[in-house]
């Protein structure tokens, strides 16, 4: 075979506080100690934080139960990309801005990055934070 795959199943989550001031903004963190419960508790204190900036954005948290460490270039670029089929319809400049956080870098904000452009059917610079100059990012 041209590529030895196996399936792996795994859960993802984003949670969205409170948009009032502006839109959703907060990581994504990719580590094997992610669950509903601490991706919720992240999510509400990133509220805080983000008050704290008196940026106009509110807050948000999202992860998924994944440890890139040890991982192929090509396990994680699927996952990055899984996920973001998942996340896509959730996200926008104006809506929800990610970033990256725990295990999720430039390289997972890059694959995440194509895949959203892959399936909205063109570049959006302002939905992920963390992109590298070639893609918009800073």
């Amino acid at each position: 075979p041209i590529c030895d795959v196996k399936l792996h199943t795994t859960t993802g989550y984003r949670v969205q506080f409170n948009s009032a001031l502006g839109p959703y903004k907060g990581g994504l963190r990719f580590h094997p100690s992610v669950s509903e419960s601490i991706i919720k508790f992240l999510g509400f204190e990133q509220i805080f934080k983000n008050a704290l900036t008196n940026l106009p954005i509110g807050g948000g948290k999202g992860g998924c139960v994944f440890d890139p460490k040890g991982k192929s270039e090509s396990e994680v670029r699927m996952l990055c990309e899984s996920f973001m089929k998942g996340l896509y319809r959730h996200i926008g400049p104006n809506l929800d801005v990610p970033a990256g956080d725990i295990g999720v870098g430039g390289r997972e904000i890059g694959y995440m990055y194509g895949e959203y452009v892959r399936l909205r059917g063109q570049p959006d610079m302002g939905v992920l934070t963390g992109k590298s100059t070639d893609f918009g990012g800073s």
